[in-house]
């Protein structure tokens, strides 16, 4: 369908502020802001809370309970979190969209990557630039877009940033449980997918785990014998969940890392296993989950040995439902009309969508820039695609307000699965 005179006049307000969308992403770029710097962290939800505050509605924060971890010795410790910041816009309005994002990158205070550069080809390359201060620049923009139509009224939203996606959303999951019943779609402004730009259709499920492995320190030439080495436990226990790939289609696990041990002349007392599981469906969650517990029964079998056992999934697996289907379609039929080929493709990785689609709602969740190399320093993003993607967005939301997406519809959906 062609745009109508008055989505014409909202687009061309986009395109109109496609440098300030650009502008606006590079400066918070310029503040430091890895999931556990809180300082940092701090200093960018105050500049967030001051340009989320320029939207109707009321903005608040949202204390975050402090998240569980285990350290290199194997104790459990406590995650303290900044708040998360909630907008809160028409909560009476019939039709009630939830759009999320975080502002942690991956990139903590001692990483040399704190600037935004250009590079040869127009892309620019820097810290979060992509995933995902581009795509906070991007949500706002499509809000700020959206709120000069004469529709709006009909649409209201509550907009969840978090602090704390980049490792795993332990303490914002309450909040995205919550929110995601509360509403008939959500957005998720993560970046798009490739070159192309195009959005995630499905997403595996992830969990994080660590095994806490107990022996004995001894002398290592004096009373060898005496020793119960945690490190070679650690050891056979990881190679016993590598051996699980393979075995089930669709689930991977990923044994990263091992801490333990020491001075050469000592048996190790400690080790800790730390491992991420991936997987398509409950099914393979299942079948993982009474892998894993078989493997760590085994290792604890060893005399002198102990284990115990952290983490959990936390993600669940993100199908292409039906309701998710028609969802896309709405926005692929928006992008068409604005010279956007839209197309979609499976995603091995997680985020925000799933937690919201866990909790019934359906959700487009690669809304982003387009862009490349996230969590590496050579991340970048196209200064194109802020207004393209922004123009994405708003259009949606008006076609949701005048009924042209069928919010309701698309989310009574869900219950046919």
């Amino acid at each position: 369908m062609e745009l109508r005179r008055d989505e014409r006049d909202v687009m061309e307000g986009v395109r109109d502020r496609g440098e300030a969308l650009v502008g606006r992403a590079v400066q918070w770029c310029l503040i430091p802001s890895g999931s556990r710097d809180l300082d940092g962290l701090a200093r960018q939800l105050e500049v967030l809370e001051t340009a989320f505050g320029g939207l109707p509605g009321e903005v608040a924060r949202r204390p975050l309970a402090p998240s569980s971890d285990v350290d290199a010795q194997g104790r459990r410790t406590e995650q303290e979190h900044t708040d998360a910041l909630q907008l809160t816009v028409r909560p009476e309005a019939p039709i009630q969209v939830v759009l999320t994002g975080h502002y942690d990158t991956v990139y903590g205070p001692e990483s040399r990557f704190g600037e935004v550069r250009r590079r040869a080809d127009g892309a620019l390359n820097g810290p979060g630039i992509a995933d995902m201060k581009g795509g906070l620049s991007v949500m706002l923009g499509a809000l700020e877009a959206f709120e000069t139509c004469a529709g709006r009224e009909a649409v209201g939203y509550r907009v969840l940033l978090s602090p704390d996606e980049e490792v795993g959303s332990p303490a914002s999951a309450p909040l995205l449980a919550e929110l995601g019943r509360t509403a008939h779609l959500g957005l998720t402004f993560e970046p798009a997918m490739g070159e192309a730009g195009a959005l995630a259709s499905s997403r595996k499920g992830s969990g994080n785990f660590a095994v806490a492995v107990s022996g004995r320190a001894a002398h290592a030439g004096r009373d060898f014998a005496a020793g119960r080495n945690a490190v070679a436990a650690a050891a056979r226990l990881a190679a016993a969940l590598d051996e699980l790939n393979g075995r089930l289609g669709g689930v991977t696990v990923n044994v990263a890392r091992i801490d333990g041990g020491g001075a050469l002349n000592v048996v190790p007392a400690s080790a800790v296993v730390r491992f991420n599981v991936r997987t398509t469906d409950e099914t393979g969650a299942r079948w993982a989950e009474e892998q894993i517990s078989k493997a760590v029964a085994a290792a604890a079998r060893q005399d002198g040995i102990t284990l115990v056992r952290h983490g959990g999934f936390t993600r669940p697996p993100k199908p292409a439902n039906g309701a998710q289907q028609a969802l896309f379609a709405g926005f692929r039929a928006a992008g068409a009309d604005l010279g956007i080929e839209l197309d979609w493709a499976p995603s091995g990785g997680v985020c925000e969508g799933n937690n919201l689609f866990a909790a019934g709602l359906p959700n487009l969740d690669t809304l982003g820039v387009r862009g490349g190399a996230i969590h590496s320093l050579d991340e970048f993003a196209w200064p194109d695609s802020f207004a393209e993607r922004a123009a994405l967005s708003a259009l949606a939301l008006m076609r949701m307000a005048s009924g042209d997406i069928d919010a309701r519809g698309i989310k009574a959906m869900m219950g046919a699965g």
